[in-house]
């Protein structure tokens, strides 16, 4: 028998075509996105990627966990990140593109990816492939992925991109009742996880959920027997496990890494229950107003200013109830107006569950403001550990996809467009242009009245504008934006209904539909690609401050041994790209010990002594002006480039002896004793729990030095003549080992944040190695998921191979 070609290639190299034309202005330059997260964070880790052997690129190490000494006083979590480095054609690309170029591509080709993906599940679920081509479309192109690009969320974009393969393997495993696709299924929702956006993650395992049920409730209702329901059942649960299985390298060192933040079970927010307050997990709700803006985007304002730029005379930014946003809640307004089509026509479970996706979308995402959200942040466990319910309108995006896909098959079904039952259709396209006609007249006649209710709304200051100008500039480009929608909603429902009434060829009404849908997403798409300058932060660029910290600071194994404590508005990774340590960077999730720490950190105590912070870096000016608050203590050591760079005299050590202890076991009275004016460090050591054998205090305790700082593995030489307890200038934490002369022996918790050991008398080598048992574990896991996976994928290869030969 001979096979039918399928065409899909070139309607996919069409697909990607096109977003290389249209995404072409950040793609074809030297500059880069202007995006803080892009700017500070994501750049500098691909920067040094191009040109490097291909043998690196595709190098898998998993020896250790990963423990970074230059972020945040020491950085880790727990080898969750260890996972990307399966993600082999990301590597590949920042290899084989330069920077910043290969950050465009990434984000691009995700989208494309996206686009594929839901293409493919089109054609599985029986759509023609032009269908399937708007489903493309609708996903990858849609503002509401697209304007990720100018929030600078790199791997959230690569996190949704992986959503439309899994529901394409899952309906497969569906339709054919084989086990592969499950595992298929199980294993793209590893990648996606491997793409460490959690909650985009954490969000489609709900969304895989919600379909299953409703796929074995129409199983149920269409006479499916049991056994075929317990089939899938089975099926999908041992999915559910591979998936487990397969990503525990990250879930479980993050599982036991979250426990102790300020997000985790032990964080005592959320009434003890752990995550985050109902207010801030909550926050980057959807208003309700703001669903106006799925059919007329930027009538709320369009904002990139946390990309920095200033605005044109036409352009204003989001101004709505929401702390800020960086993108835009828009899909086009074609698949608003084809929205009913398969609700009338195609009345089964793939219609069920994509208007289940749109609405439970939306519902979802407008957080706070719904009984449904605020049910869940109390009952569904996981919720509460993330913020932002917007997030979940990536699934609005591929429901809405789907549904699109549907109904241009519909308009095609010459049956359908001649029957009675159209006519209830024709009323809803109808609708759009009369409804957005009188929201235009009411801001037209009403204007006056609208503006003094919403005054203070309206006037609300953003980063670069304010003044009494905004509420007119607002509302003018409110009363633009609904002209906007409502001239593009009257010709759409124009073309729909000569392509209805065969008024206008089919073939180039569909035609002139995709180019409506396309111009309408690119209007605003445009808006959101915002280029700068690449930052430069080569040896040339260091500060003045920062060469003379370099040139100074102690290193063993080049890694420094001190760390830096940037003031005022200087940004720490900038140190920390530089190599140098600084004391803490400002993220969102903290090890609740550590941010206990740097809440009741004080310059005036002894709190940084003991963390190795031997300098500050000040303004020149403030420090001129605040220069009695840091008195005899922290002197300047250098001047230049408008910086002056102070010196901690009381710096301790990167190790030290003690054997004068006190036992403190609530943590707010260690943190205030430590913050006291006397208390010595380097003399009293402040322990949670008694010694297990008594210290003997008393002067010449002996000595110490650090024989290996490297970034995994840290190793002491000591000569005692007393029992100590053996500090270390590092941060407590539990995935850390420790051995005396080979033998394991116990770290403790010390002055609330730093590690210690208790020795004896004598001369002994004392080694600690990073070495976190969870990481260890779920690598152990992953792999041998992978080898599962990789014997099922050679039988369906063989199975296939077989079937072709018989063919």
């Amino acid at each position: 028998m001979r096979r039918q070609p399928s065409y899909t290639l070139p309607v996919l190299l069409l697909l990607f075509g096109l977003l290389v034309a249209l995404f072409s202005p950040i793609l074809f330059t030297s500059k880069i996105v202007r995006a803080p997260d892009i700017l500070n964070e994501f750049y500098w880790g691909v920067n040094n990627a191009f040109g490097k052997p291909l043998w690196s690129m595709l190098r898998i190490d998993l020896s250790n966990a990963g423990w970074d000494p230059y972020i945040n006083s020491g950085h880790t979590n727990d080898g969750g990140m260890a996972s990307m480095q399966f993600h082999l054609y990301q590597r590949l690309l920042f290899g084989l593109i330069p920077a910043p170029a290969s950050v465009a591509w990434f984000m691009v080709l995700h989208l494309f990816l996206g686009g594929v993906g839901s293409y493919l599940y089109c054609r599985l679920i029986g759509c023609s492939r032009m269908a399937s081509f708007f489903a493309g479309i609708v996903f990858s192109f849609c503002t509401e992925n697209t304007s990720l690009i100018n929030a600078g969320h790199v791997m959230k974009i690569a996190t949704i991109a992986h959503a439309p393969w899994v529901f394409y393997f899952l309906e497969k495993g569906f339709l054919s009742r084989r086990w592969f696709p499950y595992l298929c299924a199980g294993m793209v929702l590893a990648f996606q996880f491997f793409n460490t956006h959690w909650q985009i993650a954490y969000y489609t395992c709900l969304a895989v959920a919600v379909y299953t049920i409703i796929r074995l409730l129409y199983g149920i209702f269409d006479g499916e027997t049991v056994r075929e329901n317990s089939r899938t059942l089975l099926m999908t649960a041992l999915m559910t496990l591979f998936f487990l299985s397969a990503s525990a390298i990250s879930l479980a060192p993050l599982a036991g890494w979250s426990r102790d933040t300020n997000r985790g079970v032990h964080s005592g927010a959320n009434q003890g229950k752990g995550g985050l307050e109902r207010e801030e997990a909550m926050s980057w709700s959807l208003p309700p107003e703001e669903t106006l803006a799925l059919v007329v985007p930027g009538l709320f304002g369009l904002s990139r200013q946390e990309g920095g730029d200033k605005p044109n005379p036409d352009q204003t930014y989001y101004w709505g109830r929401m702390i800020f946003t960086q993108t835009a809640s828009y899909f086009g307004l074609l698949p608003w107006m084809l929205l009913p089509l398969p609700l009338f026509f195609r009345k089964d479970r793939i219609t069920v569950a994509a208007l289940v996706a749109v609405i439970g979308g939306i519902l979802f995402s407008m957080g706070k403001y719904t009984p449904f959200y605020q049910f869940l942040y109390d009952y569904l466990p996981g919720i509460s550990r993330f913020r932002v319910p917007k997030m979940m309108l990536f699934m609005t995006a591929f429901g809405l996809a789907v549904l699109t896909a549907r109904a241009i098959d519909i308009l095609r079904d010459g049956e359908i467009m001649e029957s009675r039952d159209i006519k209830r259709w024709f009323f809803w396209i109808i609708a759009f242009p009369f409804l957005l006609t009188a929201l235009l007249g009411t801001e037209k006649l009403f204007g006056s009245s609208i503006r003094g209710a919403l005054f203070e709304l309206l006037s609300r200051p953003t980063r670069y504008q304010g003044g009494l100008e905004l509420v007119s500039q607002r509302w003018f480009n409110i009363e633009k934006e609904t002209g906007t929608a409502l001239a593009l909603a009257s010709f759409s429902a124009l073309l729909l209904l000569g392509i209805a009434r065969r008024r206008i060829q089919i073939w180039l009404g569909i035609s002139l539909l995709l180019f409506m849908l396309i111009a309408d997403l690119w209007r605003v798409n445009r808006q959101f690609l915002v280029l700068t300058e690449p930052p430069n932060r080569t040896e040339a660029s260091l500060t003045p401050a920062m060469k003379w910290i370099k040139d100074h600071n102690m290193a063993v194994d080049k890694v420094p041994q001190f760390r830096v404590l940037p003031l005022g508005d200087s940004d720490p990774m900038r140190y920390a790209s530089a190599k140098i340590p600084v004391l803490f960077t400002p993220n969102a999730v903290q090890k609740v010990r550590w941010q206990n720490y740097l809440d009741a950190l004080s310059v005036d105590s002894s709190m940084l002594d003991i963390m190795n912070v031997r300098w500050l870096v000040s303004d020149e000016k403030v420090y001129e002006r605040e220069k009695a608050r840091f008195g005899e203590r922290y002197l300047p050591v250098f001047r230049g480039g408008g910086e002056v760079l102070l010196e901690n005299s009381k710096v301790l050590p990167k190790v030290w002896l003690v054997s004068d202890l006190r036992v403190v076991t609530d943590s707010a009275q260690r943190l205030k004793l430590m913050q006291e004016p006397g208390f010595e460090p380097s003399r009293i050591a402040l322990v949670e729990s008694p010694p297990t054998k008594p210290l003997s205090k008393g002067a010449g305790l002996g000595k110490v030095q650090l024989k290996q700082y490297d970034k995994e593995k840290m190793a002491v030489a000591a000569d005692l003549t007393l029992n100590s307890l053996l500090l270390l200038g590092e941060k407590y934490h539990s995935g850390w080992k420790a051995t005396v002369d080979g033998k394991p022996l116990e770290i403790i918790p010390v002055d609330h944040i730093l590690r210690g050991v208790y020795l004896e008398p004598g001369r002994h080598l004392v080694e600690f190695r990073f070495d976190p048992l969870p990481f260890k574990i779920g690598k152990w896991l992953t792999l041998g998921s992978f080898a599962i996976f990789a014997i099922f994928a050679l039988r369906e290869w063989s199975l296939r191979r077989r079937y072709r030969n018989v063919s």
